[in-house]
């Protein structure tokens, strides 16, 4: 494997630990559901994943994708805190219990990582002069 690779690499392995640590932080400060109702969501996940989608998108606008510094925020941090996984299983779990609700969770999820994305990539994306004169 060539110096650059491992690099990456190295950068990658840093920032998922960065990034995996701050959602275990944010796992034990808001615990998992119990009960029924919104109490029963998964709502440690869909932070994690909502402001995950957000910060990605203010860094696609602004780095490109092979920058060290997209790769170790992006790849590593961001890829450690967001959670598709327990994304997933946190659907299929509440499924069993309130499906209606698991169903609004899984589709609200969704909506609001792809709004979070958007919103990142048009608040960060670089504006012309002629745009911030008269935008």
């Amino acid at each position: 494997m060539s110096s650059p690779i491992l690099f990456r690499l190295g950068l990658v392995v840093a920032g998922g630990v960065v990034g995996t640590a701050a959602r275990l932080g944010l796992g034990l400060a808001l615990p998992a559901p119990a009960g029924s109702g919104l109490g029963a969501v998964p709502w440690a996940t869909l932070i994690a994943n909502v402001v995950g989608a957000f910060l990605l998108g203010v860094l696609a606008a602004r780095l490109p994708g092979s920058h060290a510094v997209r790769v170790l925020l992006g790849t590593g941090a961001l890829g450690g805190f967001t959670t598709y996984s327990a994304f997933a299983v946190g659907s299929v779990t509440l499924w069993h219990a309130q499906p209606w609700l698991a169903a609004g969770y899984a589709v609200g999820s969704l909506a609001l990582g792809i709004g979070a994305a958007a919103l990142g990539l048009d608040l960060a994306r670089p504006r012309s002069s002629h745009t911030q004169a008269h935008g």
